[in-house]
């Protein structure tokens, strides 16, 4: 079963990225996905097992839309 990672979480993958950074902003989710180095800004796709391979853990969540809609009530 595929994990649950929306546009917007970032995420720590096993290995450093050549700029040194190991955390990753999710872009684009689907069969690939597209992710931004959070130190760099190099953007790269990847096919979501590779992504879902690669995670050791999500470092923080994005906020959704019904998560704001239940704030605001």
């Amino acid at each position: 079963m595929p994990m649950q990672l929306n546009v917007g979480d970032i995420v720590k993958l096993k290995k450093k990225h050549p700029c040194g950074g190991y955390d990753w902003e999710i872009l684009r989710v689907g069969a690939d996905f597209r992710i931004k180095c959070t130190t760099c800004e190099r953007q790269i796709w990847l096919p979501r097992r590779e992504v879902e391979r690669r995670i050791t853990k999500i470092v923080s969540h994005a906020l959704s839309e019904q998560d704001d809609n239940d704030a605001n009530n």
